[in-house]
């Protein structure tokens, strides 16, 4: 009987060390599936990001333009890679969590099955132990027919009224105990192995599946630090104040047009009247001008010294 609670301590840690696998195992499929889910759904957000910036850089000066632009490219770029990290997510974290799931059930049937085997040895050990009870005396017979053999012992030897107790059911059931201990161990030993090779494909994977999930996430973060390195110089790169003034020359350009429009509308007929103060201005000057070069062409008006002179000589003659 103690062979019996030993085996049945055994699969108990067997179905524990299962039943400890699944409890944990279907919530890491459950997280991560929804991790990678989450990822395509960012992605898939940043795509739409990346459009609105291309609009805006459409409708900002060149030089914001080019910015903006060159942030939408490395936002893409970064894109790319989280595609690439939810399809190796899925190949090779998802899905072979997912696979435990079948395999968590064939073990378990696999239990079921050594416990069935258990529950029979115990219930001919149960029959065989009450007709013990029954009888203590037809003990030493019992064994001794099992011993040495029906055909050696001989019907004589038994007594008349307990032949068909030893025969049709001591021994039988002794015999029936006997194929059920011998099959439980069997089953035990089976079961021992498949939960043995269980989990140490448990633990190779459990190493394999998150060597995996860290090594997909570092590759991916590794090359997106790259490109948001390359994205924050462009950022840093830009000049604000170069932009913002260009913006206000350029609003001052248009304000001043807009006031200097209507005088050129009607510069021909303010003209005029400064054209007529400047000819009233300058004529007495053209006059001027004029009586000076006719004085200058004329002999006697060009020397009246001389003319005072000869007139003081003719006095004096």
């Amino acid at each position: 009987m103690s062979a019996v609670l030993s085996r049945d301590s055994q699969v108990r840690s067997m179905e524990n060390t299962v039943a400890n696998a699944e409890k944990h195992f279907g919530p890491f499929c459950a997280l991560l599936a929804s991790y990678t889910r989450k990822t395509a759904r960012l992605r898939d957000k940043a795509d739409q990001l990346v459009k609105q910036l291309i609009d805006f850089a459409n409708t900002e000066s060149p030089t914001l333009r080019t910015a903006v632009r060159d942030l939408a490219e490395d936002l893409a770029k970064v894109q790319d890679y989280r595609q690439a990290e939810v399809e190796r997510l899925e190949a090779k974290v998802v899905s072979p969590l997912k696979l435990y799931g079948a395999q968590i059930k064939r073990t378990r049937a696999e239990i079921k099955k050594c416990k069935r085997v258990q529950k029979n040895e115990i219930k001919q050990l149960q029959k065989l132990e009450k007709l013990r009870q029954r009888s203590p005396s037809d003990r030493q017979m019992i064994v001794s027919f099992l011993a040495a053999g029906a055909g050696r012992l001989g019907r004589a030897s038994l007594p008349r009224e307990s032949h068909g107790l030893v025969v049709g059911s001591s021994v039988q059931a002794e015999s029936h105990a006997q194929r059920a201990s011998v099959d439980t161990s069997r089953t035990t030993h089976q079961l021992e192995e498949t939960v043995d090779a269980f989990q140490e494909q448990k633990l190779r994977d459990l190493q394999r599946i998150f060597l995996d999930f860290v090594s997909i996430e570092m590759v991916f973060h590794a090359k997106a630090v790259e490109v948001y390195s390359h994205a924050f110089q462009t950022l840093e790169r830009y000049d604000v104040e170069g932009d913002l003034q260009d913006f206000r020359d350029k609003l001052h350009g248009v304000c001043g047009q807009g006031k200097t429009q209507p005088l050129n509308k009607t510069g021909g007929s303010l003209s005029a009247p400064w054209a007529l103060v400047n000819q009233s201005v300058q004529s007495p000057l053209q006059s001027q001008r004029k009586e000076e070069a006719a004085s200058k062409s004329d002999p006697a008006e060009d020397d009246p010294l001389e003319d005072l002179g000869g007139q003081g000589q003719g006095h004096q003659n």
